[in-house]
């Protein structure tokens, strides 16, 4: 088979590239470079650029590359902006998708990875967040990625294109420094760049009901992600038309903001104390994956600790630069 992967040159896409690959499937990447960048796709590994609103450039890459499967990972995706910004966010995510799959069904391909969120159930209070949980996205973004999973779920009903969304919780880390995050997005990247400039990580909110009064979140480590894509591609390819799956990526752990921080810290080779500031809005005390799904579905389960999901984020920021760079 050959798989379009949408937003291959960004950072999890670049993952996904790496992993199919060594997986032994072939690869093409599409990707606008709004946020990837060229050098992150791989020697061997074709890179078209362009958008996926574009549907002549699409038919002609689809067809002149024989595509037969699909991984879509192009989105916008930050939270704050995409209350900024709705229709810009609904705009590309979801008219970006329908545009795609358009293109895809015509062109005959068979199967169709849907890049979906933890950010489509919004604030749920339970411990572990089964696939079964009601969706209530609270901001566009998340709103975006249901919409986008009724839309794929839709169209595999309508044509028999086999597909799957697959529900990415925290991702942190890079198989290679080279594949880091740059962004200052998430987390991890956060951190860093607070301790690397010399100021203090902010914690929003200490008095939720958790052990440290901070939110505890789902880490995965960007590898153990890009490896269950191949597991639910391979699923797809050998699955009968109209075959759909919605499966959560996570590792069932929870893990604080103070904890992640601490040890961040500790592997950055900074003492430290985060300022506690108020909670922002939204933000839910606990949202931790259950994995059970995806281990029965696939037989995937995440390999690999926050504590390497830190280190490899570490050495791809700059560890080698001193302690107070």
């Amino acid at each position: 088979m050959t798989w379009l992967i949408t937003g291959g040159a960004g950072y999890i896409g670049a993952h996904v590239v790496h992993s199919m690959r060594a997986a032994g499937e072939q690869a093409l990447v599409y990707d606008d470079l709004s946020t990837g960048a060229a050098e992150r796709v791989p020697s061997g590994v074709e890179l078209v650029v362009g958008s996926t609103l574009d549907r002549a450039l699409l038919d002609r890459t689809l067809a002149r590359h024989r595509v037969t499967g699909v991984i879509h990972l192009a989105a916008k995706k930050q939270v704050g902006e995409s209350v900024e910004q709705p229709m810009r966010y609904y705009h590309e995510n979801v008219e970006g998708l329908r545009v795609l799959l358009e293109a895809v069904t015509e062109a005959g391909v068979h199967s169709f990875v849907f890049s979906s969120s933890a950010a489509v159930y919004g604030m749920p209070d339970i411990d572990l967040v089964t696939e079964d949980a009601p969706c209530v996205p609270i901001s566009p973004y998340g709103e975006t990625k249901l919409a986008g999973e009724w839309l794929v779920r839709a169209t595999g009903r309508a044509t028999g294109l086999r597909t799957a969304s697959l529900r990415y919780f925290n991702v942190a880390g890079a198989a290679t420094p080279e594949l880091a995050d740059t962004g200052v997005f998430n987390l991890v990247p956060m951190v860093f760049e607070k301790l690397t400039n010399g100021a203090a990580p902010r914690v929003f909110g200490a008095d939720y009901p958790t052990p440290d009064g901070t939110c505890v979140r789902d880490y995965i480590h960007v590898a153990d992600l890009a490896e269950a894509h191949v597991a639910a591609a391979q699923r797809l390819a050998g699955a009968q038309p109209g075959k759909d799956l919605t499966l959560n990526i996570g590792r069932g752990v929870g893990v604080s903001v103070r904890e992640m921080i601490d040890l961040i810290s500790e592997e950055a080779g900074y003492d430290c104390d985060p300022e506690v500031a108020e909670r922002r809005p939204g933000d839910p005390a606990r949202i931790v994956a259950s994995a059970d799904r995806i281990a029965t579905e696939l037989g995937w389960t995440a390999k690999r600790d926050v504590r390497e999901m830190v280190s490899s984020a570490w050495a791809g920021w700059g560890g080698s630069r001193s302690s107070g760079a």
